[in-house]
């Protein structure tokens, strides 16, 4: 990809953001401190001679603690600051149409028709599948809050694009010191190692303050691309994506992601649902004054005179409540709701779609109210799928534990094999496995804890089981039957993830006795998916 070439814009930008943030610490730290920076950084763009050099180690060598300290804050807000103004370059309306993410596809597709027909295009289009994963980084040292003030930034640099030096308001110059005045006297960095919930919370947020508003747009744009280059248009209902998170699931290696966490993040992401989805409906009841409306929609509104939002009114209500309720199970031990179901959600605006294309006022049916509809589609009433992760050796031990108290040995011993064995034959056995008044030791009562929360949790909210360290058919085999013993739904797909060099090198075996398993085989529908990790094989290999 090139860049583009006129970066004087940039330059502008990146020297106001410096001025404000060098008088920010003249006014804060003093004007030694600041003399001080603009010596090291003077010397710093001199030092291809080696005197200037040695100057530089000097200058540094005599330095305090304290003021290596402000020093090195100095400059990492400066870049900080400079990556902000770069990515708006980026961005910005002169680069729009050369690196926007439609230009990017619209330039694919021209290629791609060239190759194929709109026909062909289509249907590789109804097939497409993207799963955006949520990952759980509790090492992440960006704080929820100067990713707001970054966001503010590049907020007031749009606002002067194309402006002069001289034409930039008196208040924008304010606004953009005031953030960096903020961004400089908070701490930077988090002083304790976030629990797995406030990662979620901010997993959320990430969602409540991008994904949420990209989504549709991005679906907007290959509607009109697909129009333009003569692709059938999707329906309101094709949503290629998909938003999973590890969060507050991934327990492999964390003893602080419980049963009862990933319980607490499910009906978090439930209630941040009901809040975002409440706020697009609030306003469609507001704007949907339409009085036009199909015979279909006036039967089912009793001939309301607003029929619009006398359907939209109960689901408003509904969120309402189904909010008040999660918030009571979350902040008040209450009992915890039903969920609420797809259908609830979209079978009303659905109606109102209908109806107004019906009308022939595709204006208004293709305007905030697909893109509401495109959001459930995506995000439904739970937000996100929740992946659970659980390092293999825990479901091996939890076997092992069940079959010496049922009396038949050691099934940790046993060779890979005889596991199969026991394993097949209990899939498909009908009596219950876990033995009664058995009281499990606290790690495999964790484990069992897990697989209850996934039973009484609807598939749509969860995504796949996933197995690190996999490395046997066996290990794979002994989460269905797991989820069997504990009521889940042995359809629940289950992940092997290879990890080290013998598990990726032994992995093609394992799965080809799988998948020489008919029983198996019917379980999961012929679909199968295998992870490999990079992480531990980069160390391992």
């Amino acid at each position: 990809m090139n860049l583009p070439s006129d970066t004087n814009q940039l330059r502008r930008h990146v020297r106001l953001l410096g001025d404000a943030l060098g008088d920010i610490l003249k006014s804060s730290e003093g004007e030694e401190l600041f003399e001080k920076v603009e010596q090291i950084r003077q010397c710093s763009k001199d030092c291809q001679a080696s005197e200037t050099l040695d100057e530089l180690y000097k200058m540094l060598r005599d330095l305090n603690e304290q003021s290596l300290l402000q020093i090195a804050k100095s400059f990492s807000q400066f870049l900080n600051l400079a990556n902000i103004a770069d990515q708006h370059h980026m961005i910005s309306a002169e680069n729009a149409k050369q690196f926007s993410a439609r230009a990017l596809i619209d330039r694919t597709l021209t290629q791609l028709s060239g190759e194929f027909d709109s026909e062909a295009l289509a249907g590789a289009l109804d097939k497409l599948k993207i799963d955006l994963v949520l990952t759980a980084h509790p090492t992440e040292i960006t704080r929820r809050t100067l990713i707001h003030k970054h966001r503010e930034i590049s907020a007031c640099l749009k606002s002067i694009d194309g402006l002069s030096d001289g034409e930039i308001p008196a208040e924008t110059h304010h606004r953009i010191a005031e953030l960096i005045a903020q961004i400089w006297h908070t701490n930077e960095f988090r002083n304790t190692r976030p629990s797995p919930v406030e990662e979620a919370r901010w997993g959320f947020a990430v969602i409540e303050n991008s994904l949420w508003e990209a989504i549709p747009i991005f679906l907007r744009d290959i509607d009109a691309l697909c129009k333009q280059h003569g692709i059938a248009t999707k329906p309101n209902h094709w949503q290629p994506i998909q938003i999973s998170s590890w969060i507050g699931g991934d327990r492999d290696g964390n003893p602080n992601v419980t049963a009862e966490v990933s319980q607490r993040v499910l009906l978090l992401a439930q209630w941040q649902a009901c809040e975002l989805f409440l706020t697009d409906v609030s306003a469609l009841h507001e704007e949907l004054s339409v009085t036009t409306a199909s015979p279909a929609l006036l039967r089912a509104c009793n001939h309301d005179r607003e029929p619009y939002r006398e359907i939209l009114r109960p689901l408003r209500d509904l969120l309402r409540s189904q909010r008040k309720a999660l918030e009571q199970a979350i902040n008040n031990d209450a009992a915890i709701p039903a969920p609420l179901k797809f259908e609830q959600l979209l079978e009303p605006l659905q109606l109102c779609y209908e109806s107004l294309l019906d009308c022939g006022i595709d204006v208004i049916a293709e305007g905030r109210l697909l893109d509401t509809i495109r959001r459930v589609h995506c995000f439904g009433p739970h937000l996100i799928k929740l992946d659970i992760r659980q390092e293999s050796g825990r479901h091996r031990q939890a076997v092992n534990d069940i079959t010496e108290a049922l009396g038949l040995g050691s099934y940790a011993d046993w060779p890979e094999e005889k596991k199969l064995s026991f394993l097949r034959s209990e899939l498909n056995n009908p009596r219950p496995l876990i033995p009664g008044h058995w009281t499990p030791e606290p790690l495999v009562q964790e484990v069992l804890d897990t697989f209850a929360v996934i039973a009484r949790t609807p598939a749509t909210a969860l995504g796949c089981y996933v197995i690190s360290m996999a490395s046997s058919a066996s290990d794979v085999l002994a989460v269905q039957l797991l989820l069997k013993a504990t009521d889940c739904p042995v359809t629940m797909p289950v992940s092997p993830l290879f990890e080290t060099l013998d598990d990726l090198d032994n992995s093609p075996s394992v799965v080809s006795s799988l998948l020489s398993d008919a029983d198996y085989l019917a379980r999961i529908s012929k679909q199968l998916t295998v992870m490999i990790g990079y992480s531990d094989s980069a160390k391992d290999a």
